[in-house]
């Protein structure tokens, strides 16, 4: 329509309505990149906010991981503790407790990550869509920190905990399991933290059994030894989550709504 109109105006050397179908034309395309612009604009700050926000909810549950790594590790540190103060003679327990603490020594906690935003984001070099400066510092810290993987992993590898899977009767282990292992915690439930390992529990097994368990504990040096490294290791890695990263714990409880 205006092509035509233009080719008419110039065939009767209208050259002021030419300028002006000109002028039209440049004003529509000036006028469809700015829409257009306008349009991706909005476009690109509602993805902004949408991960954001992504981001904002899966840091509220690293949070509580977090915490929950730190209340899970302290009670195989006390746990452990207790099984060697046991075996030193220092204090009287039974030997049922004494079993069910070396038992929960071995235990090891590995939260599953909520990543999948982080990820995305660095993957697609997009991480510059959250502007909150503080959230992507938190975020890349969080999800950067090797700490939570060696925890896990010194755990799974123990020499403690190869030792008590290798030398206590297998039916004991799993008796020690049903009954006094890792109680499930829903995702998000402070509540339920402590206590999900060390809480009161009888294992029901016969006394002979128990006296026939704690024996190979008692009389193999190997597995003091093991142990007391077990035990050292657990402090290093509650050390790292409360005291050499507590400013990260800090701004994750900030973020989850907690006080310090």
């Amino acid at each position: 329509m205006i092509l035509r109109r233009v080719i008419q105006h110039v065939r009767k050397q209208e050259w002021t309505a030419i300028w002006i179908d000109l002028l039209i034309v440049v004003v529509g395309v000036f006028i469809g990149i700015q829409v257009s612009n306008w349009n991706e604009g909005r476009a690109t700050m509602r993805r902004a906010e949408v991960f954001t926000e992504r981001l904002r909810s899966d840091l509220r549950e690293e949070a509580w991981g977090y915490e929950m790594q730190v209340g899970y590790y302290s009670e195989v540190a006390a746990n452990g503790r207790r099984a060697l103060d046991a075996l030193a003679g220092r204090g009287s327990v039974s030997d049922e407790a004494l079993l069910v603490a070396a038992y929960r020594a071995t235990q090891y906690n590995g939260n599953t990550r909520r990543r999948a935003t982080y990820d995305e984001l660095t993957s697609r070099g997009e991480i510059g869509l959250v502007t909150d400066l503080d959230l992507r510092d938190l975020a890349q810290r969080v999800y950067s920190a090797p700490m939570f993987d060696y925890i896990v992993e010194e755990g799974r590898t123990s020499q403690y905990r190869q030792w008590f899977r290798l030398n206590i009767p297998h039916d004991v282990q799993q008796t020690l399991a049903k009954t006094c292992g890792d109680r499930y915690v829903v995702v998000g439930d402070y509540t339920r933290i402590a206590g999900s390992l060390d809480f009161p529990c009888s294992t029901g097994l016969p006394a002979e059994t128990i006296k026939a368990a704690v024996s190979q504990l008692r009389d193999d040096p190997d597995a003091v030894r093991r142990l007391r490294l077990q035990v050292a290791d657990v402090a290093t890695g509650l050390s790292n989550l409360t005291v050499y990263n507590d400013t990260m714990r800090a701004a994750l409880r900030a973020i989850a709504g907690r006080a310090p």
